[in-house]
């Protein structure tokens, strides 16, 4: 079910890049780069002593339907900022996950940290859009490239200034990181099969990162208790999402968690 799913949300935006390559070209998102404020270092961000919080804007999943239906993307993001995360996550996808990209620019404008844009992106066109709506990084998902199209976006990405938290799942999709030699990985809990979670995930796959690449652990991460697991396997950041927007005060979730 999950599997079809996500090749359908593959399918619709490549039907949307089509779209957005004759009203918006690559050569007009390239006017709006060129404006641009300087991008903010994501990777120093998330590389510190300490575990650091990626604080997700996220309105719905296509596993548990709206989570936030009151979502204020601004109110939320400076909530982020204010109580300590270290990075904010902007999920784009508008079909599935009721995201948008206009979140990124108005976020971007209200608080000092940097953002990630969490999306499916599989296309050079994503990269320059990205790059033109205000992310200073953006996650590229092994399960859905090849090896080719990671290394291009991730040379790309670069060179627009944005660094990229490359996720994967299993053993085969963390070598296909390590080739790329980039220099953060996110390791995500959920099975994009099945949408099943199991944090283990992560404790299962960082002995095989190399030392010297950041570590994000991603998906399931909901208790005091998940972060300490966290912790003791050694990741340099969560990203949380559902734990915080279904929260009824979200500075206090923040300080249960991280302590």
């Amino acid at each position: 079910m999950y599997a079809r799913l996500i090749q359908q949300i593959i399918s619709e935006k490549r039907r949307e890049i089509e779209g957005l390559n004759r009203s918006l070209p690559i050569a007009m998102l390239e006017e709006r780069i060129a404006k641009r404020k300087a991008p903010r270092d994501f990777l120093r961000a998330i590389s510190q002593e300490k575990m650091q919080l990626i604080a997700e804007v996220k309105k719905a999943s296509p596993s548990k339907g709206v989570l936030c239906p009151d979502l204020d993307p601004v109110a939320l993001g400076r909530s982020y900022a204010e109580n300590g995360a270290a990075a904010i996550s902007v999920l784009t996808e508008a079909n599935h996950f009721q995201g948008s990209l206009e979140y990124m620019s108005v976020i971007k404008d209200k608080v000092n940290i940097p953002l990630l844009r969490k999306d499916f992106i599989f296309d050079e066109y994503q990269i320059y859009e990205s790059a033109a709506f205000g992310a200073d990084a953006l996650l590229l998902i092994a399960a859905i490239l090849s090896h080719e199209q990671l290394s291009i976006l991730l040379q790309l990405s670069h060179k627009l200034g944005m660094d990229c938290l490359v996720e994967v799942h299993d053993e085969t999709e963390l070598e296909e990181a390590i080739q790329t030699k980039t220099k953060i990985i996110g390791i995500n809990n959920r099975d994009l099969n099945t949408f099943e979670v199991d944090i283990n995930t992560t404790r299962k796959l960082i002995p095989l990162v190399p030392v010297g690449t950041s570590v994000v652990s991603e998906s399931g991460i909901k208790t005091r208790e998940d972060i300490i697991t966290m912790m003791e396997c050694g990741v340099n950041a969560v990203l949380i999402g559902e734990a915080l927007v279904t929260a009824e005060n979200i500075p206090d979730k923040i300080k249960e968690l991280m302590g």
